[in-house]
């Protein structure tokens, strides 16, 4: 008989995750007490816009942090009950591309430009698992294959200048699942792609997910990308998760009002030519938090609680948390702005 949902281990837990770095113009903390889960075979999408911690929590996972200027503080980062954050970082490397792999937002700079693309996948073959160089070569084009390449034994053979920008993402994805992961952490898939070839991106992902039974952490700022493929969302601001849950209930209902903000900059298909509603204001400089709530010199509806007290992610509804005062009536599109 299978373990209720709520005691099942997580495959992958990061818990109070702090990272800090040292910069010229002072040490600052880019996290401030991260906490997440994703369960085996679930889509988690991190939402937030640039500079609210979405990539730096997962180089932390990764163990791709700059040992030069960032720390680990505190926190733990378990994966399938491992505490990787109490192992050397080598631990994690020897994970990589079995168990964990990523997918980067910029798929020129992910791949070697004097190496042919087939041969950077069959690498991974010939080093991980010691197949001979003719396997190796052979699954490094049935992977190419099989992420839509056309005429993949040919193109194996091609540089990475000589593909699109989505050909490019699609061989990116092709080395990243070459090894049969249990978990893909894809960071903007889709930058810098035009939106038929983004939709074409995220349909891939979620077939691939969805034939390999892996989990799969989606990194982006475009609610959009996600409608689609996520069971669940996690809203990132100034280093911190604010709000979190299943994706229709957070879509439907949000409970901060940053990420009603975020729901508001989006288009209404239902609503052609009508306003947006853009958040006002930039996010705070990480060597300038602001007192209280992080959001709150942006928050429409911030009361004198706000600008004193920051706020802890509690629950707010079933599997639904935030970090608001006042979350409640933010769910219910209450005005909650100090009386005149």
């Amino acid at each position: 008989m299978a373990a209720p949902p709520h005691a099942r281990q997580p495959l992958l837990a990061v818990d109070d995750l702090v990272v800090s770095f040292r910069s010229p113009l002072g040490a600052y903390r880019a996290l401030n007490g991260v906490s997440f889960h994703i369960d085996a075979g679930e889509t988690l999408a991190i939402l937030g816009e640039s500079g609210s911690g979405k990539s730096v929590t997962m180089r932390a996972v990764m163990a791709l942090l700059p040992k030069h200027s960032a720390q680990i503080e505190r926190g733990t980062i378990r994966y399938d009950g491992e505490d990787l954050s109490a192992q050397p970082a080598r631990r994690t490397r020897q994970l990589s591309s079995t168990e964990l792999a990523m997918v980067f937002q910029d798929s020129l700079t992910a791949l070697n430009p004097v190496v042919r693309v087939g041969s950077q996948i069959a690498e991974l073959f010939r080093v991980r698992l010691g197949t001979s160089r003719r396997e190796a070569w052979a699954r490094a084009v049935a992977g190419l294959d099989r992420v839509g390449i056309p005429n993949a034994a040919q193109r194996a053979r091609d540089y990475p200048h000589q593909f699109s920008g989505g050909m490019r993402q699609r061989v990116v994805i092709a080395m990243a699942l070459a090894l049969g992961p249990r978990l893909l952490i894809a960071d903007e898939p889709t930058t810098a792609l035009d939106v038929t070839v983004q939709a074409q991106i995220m349909d891939l992902l979620r077939d691939l997910r969805r034939a390999d039974g892996m989990a799969m952490i989606l990194i982006t700022h475009d609610l959009g990308v996600v409608a689609d493929i996520a069971d669940r969302v996690a809203v990132m601001y100034a280093g911190a998760i604010v709000e979190t849950g299943p994706l229709r209930t957070v879509y439907d209902a949000p409970a901060h009002p940053y990420t009603r903000g975020l729901m508001n900059s989006l288009p209404a298909p239902d609503r052609p030519g009508s306003r947006l509603t853009p958040i006002e204001g930039m996010p705070p400089s990480p060597l300038q938090t602001p007192t209280g709530c992080p959001f709150h010199p942006r928050c429409p509806s911030a009361r004198d609680r706000c600008r004193s007290d920051r706020p802890v992610l509690r629950t707010v509804a079933p599997g639904q948390d935030a970090a608001c005062h006042y979350a409640e009536e933010v769910m219910t599109g209450a005005d909650i702005r100090d009386p005149a």
